[in-house]
């Protein structure tokens, strides 16, 4: 059985953290850019757990990281998408550009 190298992890991880950048500094909605930002997450779980499994000393360390980066992000995607909905109750809109102010 055949083990996939651990450069086709590290060029998915790439991929997946240019696409997630490239949405979050380019787009103007947000929630692409909250969508964007939860690809950067998982691309850097990716690497996590490739260099837990590939590393000089395989070990669980890696999954462990990557088990409480996801906690993180699940928590950051409930917190952000609260904000959102508070902010569509109060502009009406969920462009970046129009969310210039704090007062309304």
């Amino acid at each position: 059985m055949s083990s996939v190298p651990v450069a086709a992890y590290l060029t998915l991880a790439l991929i997946l953290f240019c696409i997630g950048l490239y949405g979050a500094l380019t787009k103007r909605n947000t929630v692409i850019v909250l969508i964007s930002i939860e690809l950067m997450l998982n691309a850097v779980n990716i690497n996590l757990v490739a260099f837990s499994k590939f590393g000089m000393i395989p070990s669980i360390t890696g999954q462990v990281f990557a088990l409480f980066a996801i906690a993180v992000a699940a928590a950051e995607a409930a917190v952000g998408l609260a904000i959102l909905i508070a902010l569509y109750r109060n502009k009406k809109t969920v462009n970046i550009d129009e969310m210039n102010d704090l007062k309304s």
